[in-house]
């Protein structure tokens, strides 16, 4: 991938000139939060975001392009904060919600987490956030309003779909289809995957999410507050090194962990990184891809197993890749009586076209050794939790 696509080059040519208020984050950052309507009180969340902006702006070979995500990402979650603590005052009954047992799908990423979450997505007893919904959270909206929220998601996944054309191959985004948790999250590794922030890497290292996940539970109290109440079906990979806050929240959780060979997980989910990193940042250091993601990964799959010993067997549902990856037909009702939901007629019916292959995609091809790794480096890396995955392929 080392030549640029056409309107990426364009785009930042466009934008060299705005690109200089990089050398002012903190003028930059109080735009943003003038933009997004803040007020005081909640000052930890927003300094949060300050120190990042700051980061992100000295990150080494930023595009334009780069620059302009950087600030759209730090304003979006400013704008949505403030958003929600308005809703919250002026309807107090939302904290009041209870979101009940709700299903939380973690595992390394590219172990079909997402194809996990689009069967359990069938029923109609489950609510998934839309990706819409998750990029502008809000009450239930008129249809003035949603037709404007699905539009501004459009085009985002337009932009992506214009300055990485492949991306859609690895990660196929719906504006109005079910998505991850990670748009909501306020403070998660995903900065990482489209820059080099190291002072945010080591600041993310030993951060306490608790609060992360309060806020996690305001987002889906607000998206349930006045509408039919159902249980909330979740996902993201990023949850696998938090389970000790998520379930400090949502103590009734049932947890669904995906398993899939680590080493097909890690040249994969690199692959994601290096057609998404592609817009932000020329050139790439593709070996420092590899480098972060495997300590990346390889940390949060030894946080989830620590965390593991401390979640009652009754709320752990493991599922291995053969369920569904192989013969999704057998292993989704398979899933459902696991986390104690009804497999329906109506559901076996609509399982095809969520096990199929996005229309307008192709295979995604990838190497663990485009990255300067190789299996032993993977397998060294998660020797711990390739003792767990053989248990559960033996189960």
């Amino acid at each position: 991938m080392s030549f640029a696509p056409f309107p990426l080059t364009l785009a930042n040519l466009l934008l060299g000139p705005a690109s200089r208020s990089r050398r002012t984050p903190d003028r930059t950052f109080e735009r943003l939060l003038d933009a997004a309507g803040w007020t005081e009180g909640d000052e930890p969340f927003a300094d949060g975001f300050r120190h990042l902006l700051r980061w992100w702006s000295g990150a080494e070979h930023l595009t334009p392009v780069g620059w302009l995500s950087a600030r759209g990402h730090i304003g979006r979650h400013l704008a949505n904060r403030a958003r929600v603590r308005r809703l919250l005052a002026e309807h107090p009954g939302i904290e009041r919600e209870s979101v009940d047992r709700p299903v939380f799908v973690v595992g390394l990423p590219r172990t079909a987490t997402t194809l996990t979450h689009g069967v359990l997505s069938l029923s109609a007893d489950h609510r998934c956030p839309l990706l819409w919904e998750l990029l502008t959270p809000g009450l239930e909206p008129g249809p003035e309003k949603r037709r404007k929220a699905i539009a501004a998601a459009r085009r985002l996944v337009g932009g992506i779909d214009l300055f990485a054309p492949g991306f859609r191959h690895v990660h196929h985004l719906r504006p109005a289809g079910p998505e991850e948790c990670t748009f909501a999250l306020p403070h998660t590794v995903m900065p990482l995957s489209q820059a080099v922030i190291p002072e945010y890497l080591s600041w993310h290292e030993s951060h306490d999410f608790v609060a992360d996940y309060r806020y996690l539970k305001q987002i889906y109290q607000v998206l349930q507050y006045g509408r039919p109440r159902r249980r909330w079906v979740l996902k993201s990979p990023l949850h696998l090194e938090n389970l000790d806050a998520l379930r400090a929240v949502f103590p009734d959780a049932t947890i669904v962990w995906t398993h899939r060979d680590p080493a097909t997980a890690v040249a994969s989910f690199c692959s994601l990184v290096e057609h998404g990193m592609a817009v932000s940042t020329r050139p790439l250091d593709l070996n420092g891809i590899g480098a972060t993601w495997l300590e990346l990964l390889s940390r949060s799959a030894a946080r989830g197993l620590a965390a593991r010993a401390r979640i009652p067997g009754e709320a752990l549902v493991d599922v291995p890749y053969t369920w569904l990856g192989t013969n999704p037909a057998a292993g989704a009702p398979k899933l459902y009586a696991a986390v104690g939901a009804r497999w329906t007629e109506a559901d076996a019916a609509r399982l095809p076209a969520v096990a199929a292959r996005p229309r307008g995609t192709r295979v995604h091809s990838y190497d663990l050794a485009r990255y300067g790794l190789t299996r032993a480096d993977v397998d060294a890396a998660f020797a711990d939790y390739n003792e767990l995955r053989a248990r559960v392929d033996r189960a």
